[in-house]
C-alpha cells in the first residue's frame, strides 16, 4: 500500500466514533498537561514576583505565564502529544483492524501497562536526546533560513516515524527483535507527514491519530505482501 492511499483511509475513518473517542482523550489529557503547566507558572511567577516587589504582580505573571505556555505548546506539543497517544494507540489499531483487517484481531498482542511507560518514556528520552544533538547543526544553517527547519524536519521525522510503526507492530510482532515490514523510506515519510501536520494549528490534534491509523494500515498491507510473496 502506498503511503497516500494509508493517509487517505485514516483520514476517511476519523467520524468513526471510536476514532473520535481516542481524539477527545488524546487532545484533552494534552491540552491538560499544558494548561496544569501554565498553573504551575503562573503561580511561581507571581509568589516571585511579589517577594521582589513589582507592582502589578498578579497582571504581569498571569500574561508571562499565556506567553511561556503557549510557546512551550509550540515547540512542545508535538513531543506530548506521540507521548499521551502512546496510551491510547491500542484503541486505534483496534478501531482501524475492526472496519479493514478483522481477521488479525486474534494475533494482537495486550501489552502491560509497565511496558507502554516504559516505551514512552524511551521515545521520549530518544526525542528530547535527539533535537538537543540537532540544535548545533541546525544553530549553524540558521543564516540559511530553511536550513534549521529542515534539520529538525528530518530529525523528528525519523524520530515519530519510527514510533507510529513500533505502535502498531509490537502489538502484532512475535518478537520484539523481528523486522518490522515497513521500508526506512516509506516510514520516513509517514513521519514527516505527520510533523507537518502537528506544525499546523487545530490539525496538530489530528496528527498523532491519523499517524497511527495510516501505519496500521501500512504494517498489515506489508504483512499481507509478505505472506502472499
Amino acid at each position: 500500500m502506498s503511503l497516500p492511499r494509508a493517509l487517505a483511509l485514516a483520514l476517511g475513518q476519523l467520524g468513526d466514533p471510536r476514532i473520535l473517542k481516542v481524539l477527545g482523550k488524546t487532545a484533552l489529557v494534552t491540552l491538560a498537561l499544558f494548561a496544569s503547566l501554565g498553573g504551575i507558572l503562573l503561580a511561581g511567577l507571581y509568589r516571585y514576583l511579589v517577594s521582589a516587589g513589582i507592582a502589578f504582580s498578579a497582571e504581569l505573571s498571569g500574561l508571562l505565564a499565556i506567553v511561556i505556555t503557549v510557546l512551550a505548546g509550540w515547540f512542545f506539543f508535538r513531543v506530548v502529544a506521540m507521548f499521551v497517544l502512546q496510551f491510547f494507540v491500542e484503541d486505534v489499531v483496534r478501531a482501524v483492524e475492526a472496519k479493514h483487517y478483522p481477521e488479525t484481531a486474534h494475533s494482537l498482542r495486550e501489552i502491560p501497562l509497565g511496558e507502554e511507560v516504559a516505551h514512552a518514556s524511551r521515545s521520549l528520552l530518544r526525542t528530547v536526546l535527539a533535537n538537543a544533538a540537532a540544535l548545533p547543526v541546525a544553530g549553524v544553517l540558521l543564516a540559511t533560513g530553511v536550513g534549521a527547519p529542515a534539520v529538525f524536519w528530518a530529525v523528528n521525522a525519523f524520530l515519530i516515524g519510527r514510533e507510529l510503526r513500533d505502535m502498531v507492530w509490537l502489538r502484532h510482532c512475535a518478537d520484539p527483535a523481528e523486522r518490522a515490514p515497513i521500508s526506512g523510506g516509506t516510514r520516513l515519510l509517514l513521519g514527516g507527514t505527520v510533523v507537518a501536520l502537528l506544525a499546523i494549528p487545530f490539525l496538530n490534534l489530528l496528527a498523532p491519530i491519523v499517524g497511527a491509523a495510516s501505519a496500521t494500515h501500512l504494517v498489515h498491507r506489508a504483512r499481507e505482501k509478505e505472506l502472499h510473496a
